[in-house]
């Protein structure tokens, strides 16, 4: 079976799954889930250096699960729920998916 990678972008699966993955991103979206947040709450919150949180919230955004908004000097960062919708619909159907009655032989 070939694998369609257009429609797997579309889908908002592997990639986002593995920006996901990691332990301070996770973290990061937990608590954007709570409230909105700028990098100087989440190094004071997170007790990281400014620089590797920058890092995480960039990873985020280029994979659409964040977005950044001004707001004067500032920018604080949102989730896009869109995306995490996506995902979570993507993850919900495998729930859903009817499996086959049998296993199929091995040859």
């Amino acid at each position: 079976m070939a694998i369609d990678s257009d429609a797997v972008d579309a889908a908002v699966g592997p990639s986002t799954l593995k920006v996901l993955g990691d332990p301070v991103r996770w973290e990061i979206v937990r608590r954007l889930g709570v409230e909105d947040l700028c990098v100087c709450h989440l190094v004071e919150d997170l007790d990281l250096a400014q620089p590797l949180v920058s890092h995480h919230l960039r990873v985020l955004r280029e994979a659409g699960v964040v977005e950044p908004e001004r707001c004067g000097p500032f920018t604080y960062y949102v989730l896009d729920r869109d995306t995490l919708r996506r995902l979570a619909r993507e993850l919900g159907e495998l729930g859903t998916t009817p499996r086959r009655p049998r296993r199929r032989p091995c040859t």
